[in-house]
């Protein structure tokens, strides 16, 4: 089955459509919080993307890469969507996901711990430098 592409796309409701964000606020959240980002610049929800385009979403403490191969206006299942992304994140931050769910980094902290102590705030500062 052949979709109809799109000429003009917003970048918040290119990211919902290919399933990088659950729903299109998150998405248009996200740029706001400047969590999006194209050749490293900061974007507004409205911003029309092109083809060819890398796309950088940041989910600390690691960035996504995705690279933009098809507009796709409407949100679509997952089989369909592998023909409008393609992932092309560094290895070495795929890596860095796979330590903090290997737990082998102390650094790392979990959502609603409070706080770090400034031991643990040490840490990750050491963490995040070492990379």
């Amino acid at each position: 089955m052949q979709l109809k592409e799109v000429e003009n796309l917003r970048i918040d409701k290119w990211l919902w459509a290919v399933r990088l964000f659950k729903t299109r606020s998150q998405a248009a959240e996200a740029i706001k919080k400047g969590r999006v980002l194209i050749n490293g610049v900061k974007l507004k929800p409205s911003r029309i993307i092109k083809k060819g385009e890398v796309i950088d979403i940041v989910k600390p403490p690691v960035t996504f890469s995705y690279r933009v191969l098809g507009l796709l206006g409407n949100r679509q299942s997952a089989k369909i969507v592998v023909d409008y992304v393609k992932d092309v994140t560094k290895p070495e931050e795929l890596e860095r996901l796979e330590l903090i769910k290997a737990g082998n980094v102390t650094a790392y902290r979990e959502r609603g711990m409070g706080r770090p102590t400034k031991k643990e705030r040490r840490e990750i500062d050491d963490f995040n430098d070492a990379w």
